[in-house]
């Protein structure tokens, strides 16, 4: 089957892209390509992209209530120690785990959940 298109970025759609595109390049290392008050974007080379765009109104998810969403899936080598820096760099762990230490969810600075695991 030929391949008719590949994921670029993922868009986030968010009250602050700034604020985002700062928080998630300290959690991934990548660089912030673009930032603007209504669009910042991250990249690290052949990686789909990581953008968030600015929505006036923006409401997060209510994790683990409200409608669908979608997350991203980080995988990092020792999740306890990932997961202690993050909290730091400003997510938040939400009461409801449902991982049984396979996986932890952490909410980034607007809410937008995302879960940690070692890939194991």
């Amino acid at each position: 089957m030929s391949v008719l298109a590949q994921i670029s970025t993922v868009v986030i759609d968010c009250g602050d892209p700034i604020r985002l595109a700062e928080f998630y390049s300290r959690v991934t290392g990548w660089e912030i390509t673009h930032s603007g008050e209504d669009f910042a974007s991250l990249a690290n080379g052949d990686h789909p992209g990581l953008a968030f765009v600015r929505v006036e109104g923006h409401r997060a998810p209510d994790w683990p209530h409200d409608a669908k969403h979608a997350h991203l899936d980080l995988t990092v080598v020792d999740l306890e120690e990932a997961t202690d820096r993050i909290l730091a760099l400003g997510a938040s762990k939400p009461a409801f785990q449902p991982g049984k230490d396979q996986w932890v969810v952490l909410t980034d600075p607007e809410g937008h959940p995302f879960c940690l695991t070692t890939g194991s």
